[in-house]
């Protein structure tokens, strides 16, 4: 028998607080270019999950002086597991009749995401929270939940033996200092791990590198109790109070729009000052003689709070399967609304039918609450439907998992496989001959002879293609451009290529240093970025200053329908064209988009007839240039 205590006092703020982290978080992830900074969300919910749990666990420890470890897990699986099953069940249910090809290893992610481990097998199979294109998971997002339930399993035993351990029983701020003192290495790891240029998924996903923001929030716990905070205080440290909240209210926000998930400052200091003033915000919103508290206080912030674990949950599969069969890119806005509309409704859903009502459910009495709501009484309609709906959801989720095999034989399937083989053979073939060409240090300006014609009546002249095959360019991009690495090559033999899967804009400027370092830069650089999310003004500044203004520099806009960034990032580029004269967009968007069988079935990298069209694009568009 879970035994009773005190009830705490309920921080109302706090459900202001969540519904500022999980706002960021879905907007970072429906419109990627609206809030670059919104997966700062996380760190905000893992230190006031350090903070609250720290908390009730030591207002346990003062009422009874022991802990339950039984209870407490309780508890946990009560408030968590409802949402979490349900979530996991849905998602299964709906992949095995929809979208089959997302089955694949469906009963190690499934185990992995309800032994809260999914964050390390992520890890082992070197899967990339960055590369948001291809064929997304819907449970890429709940590596934060593994982290979470590492922390619910361990931190409780530790605290009892740190407690236990204490000459002063109710003196917490040693444990305090000692956690903020593993906090400080947990950053530090971070840093050492992360390598600029690289997918920083490894330090991303990983606990050891993750902690140090849950963390914090156990440290504030220790040091700044909600039971020991008076409501009474003077005005001048109410004003000390109210401003301190202020500022680290407005850091939060500020930085939401600043910082970038790629960059090497967030990984190198940025994400651990982001929890000191994350961890500012909870202590200042916790302390009852502060006024922030109320400013996070309304019916709005409660009811988005109270339902921001659902929120959080839902958003991915929601986001995956919509846009699985909904081209977003051409109206971002309209779609990101509708998404969210949909994750708010399921999340209200869960809520009310799931959560709340399974929070104090007693497990061992299921089978006899079963039988008693299966009266087939009118007025029991409701459940009978909801227990059959039930059924029929767990039936086709357990038949996808282990009866069904993923679906291999598709379009798309049979598109990505030759697509996946094409890229890894142009590599092979790009890597060997790249390492047969390089660059002086001293180049010759690049230009035509005044009587060349190089392009005549839209096709490429004898002439054009002698000064293509002598002319010396470079190449950097990501899967669009790995794809068509060996046509850009037939089109320009001079061309050194340096493409990656998955690559973001903002990796850019570390692989021009190496490429300059290494004599890899031409007169004139070709651009393809973008496939994978928006491109900063910042990012963008920095690859345009790297290349100089001597360089003329070819950008591909790109085509990818079923993301909501397509229309950010070619108005980017349109904009750069303007403010760099050196800068020429390559409209390949116009040009291609009414041409659906150019495209694999994922709308976004050429196929074997879409490529001809591409690369004699490319060249005319190039040599259009020097032909003027």
């Amino acid at each position: 028998m879970e035994k009773r205590l005190k009830k705490s006092r309920y921080i109302t703020g706090f459900d202001g607080i969540r519904t500022l982290a999980v706002v960021a978080v879905i907007l970072y992830h429906i419109l990627p270019g609206s809030l670059k900074g919104g997966f700062l969300g996380v760190p905000i919910f893992f230190v006031l999950s350090g903070y609250l749990i720290t908390d009730l666990l030591l207002q346990e420890w003062e009422q009874s002086d022991s802990i339950s470890i039984k209870d407490f897990y309780s508890r946990r699986i009560h408030r968590l597991y409802p949402g979490l099953v349900t979530m996991v069940l849905g998602t299964t249910a709906y992949i095995t009749l929809f979208q089959r090809s997302l089955l694949k290893e469906i009963k190690t992610t499934i185990l992995a995401n309800l032994t809260y481990v999914y964050n390390w097998v992520e890890i082992v199979h070197h899967q990339s929270y960055f590369n948001n294109f291809g064929a997304q998971s819907p449970w890429t997002h709940l590596w934060s939940l593994s982290i979470e339930g590492q922390f619910y399993l361990i931190w409780p035993v530790v605290l009892v033996l740190f407690l236990r351990l204490l000459h002063n029983k109710k003196n917490y701020l040693k444990i305090g200092f000692g956690v903020f003192g593993v906090a400080i290495l947990s950053a530090i790891l971070m840093a050492a791990l992360y390598h600029p240029g690289n997918d920083p998924s490894r330090v991303y996903y990983g606990t050891d590198t993750r902690m140090f923001s849950i963390l914090m929030g156990v440290g504030l716990a220790c040091i700044w109790p909600s039971t020991r905070l008076k409501k009474d205080l003077d005005k001048s440290h109410r004003v000390t109070l109210d401003v301190l909240g202020a500022g680290a209210l407005i850091a939060v926000i500020v930085m939401f729009f600043l910082m970038n998930g790629e960059g090497t400052f967030v990984y190198r200091g940025g994400m651990f000052l982001f929890s000191i003033v994350s961890m500012i915000l909870v202590g200042i919103v916790a302390h009852p003689g502060a006024d922030l508290n109320r400013v996070l206080t309304n019916k709005v912030f409660t009811w988005l709070g109270k339902r921001s674990y659902g929120i959080y949950i839902y958003q991915y599969p929601v986001m995956v399967f919509y846009e699985a069969k909904v081209k977003v890119g051409s109206h971002p806005l309209l779609n990101a609304l509708i998404e969210i509309a949909i994750i708010l409704v399921i999340s209200d859903l869960s809520y009310r039918l799931i959560e709340v009502p399974l929070r104090r459910f007693n497990f061992k009495k299921t089978f006899t609450v079963l039988k008693q709501s299966l009266g087939f009484k009118k007025k029991q309609l409701w459940n009978d439907l909801g227990v059959v709906a039930g059924a029929m959801i767990l039936g086709i989720a357990f038949y996808g998992t282990f009866f069904c095999k993923p679906e291999t034989n598709g379009v798309f399937q049979k598109d990505r496989s030759e697509l996946q083989h094409q890229i890894a053979a142009n590599q092979k073939k790009v890597e060997n001959r790249n390492k047969h060409i390089k660059y002086t240090s001293e180049q010759k300006p690049t230009k035509a002879s005044n009587k060349d014609v190089l392009v005549k009546n839209g096709n490429v002249t004898d002439k054009g293609k002698a000064f293509a095959s002598n002319l010396q360019i470079s190449g950097i991009g990501d899967s669009v451009m790995a794809d068509a690495s060996a046509t850009l090559q037939g089109e320009f033999p001079k061309m050194i290529i340096n493409a990656q899967v998955g690559r973001q804009a903002s990796a850019a400027p570390t692989v021009l240093k190496q490429m300059d370092a290494n004599h890899q830069l031409a007169n004139t650089v070709l651009v393809s970025l973008g496939t994978n999310g928006t491109i900063s003004q910042d990012t963008l500044n920095q690859i345009m200053s790297i290349l100089g203004p001597q360089r003329t520099v070819f950008w591909l806009n790109v085509h990818v329908p079923t993301k909501p960034w397509q229309n950010d990032v070619n108005n980017t580029l349109n904009q750069a064209q303007k403010q760099y004269h050196n800068l020429h967009v390559i409209d390949w968007y116009s040009y291609s988009n009414n041409h659906p069988d150019w495209f694999y079935a994922d709308n976004v990298h050429p196929n074997e007839y879409g490529l001809k069209f591409y690369g004699n694009f490319v060249l005319k568009s190039i040599l259009e240039y020097y032909d003027h």
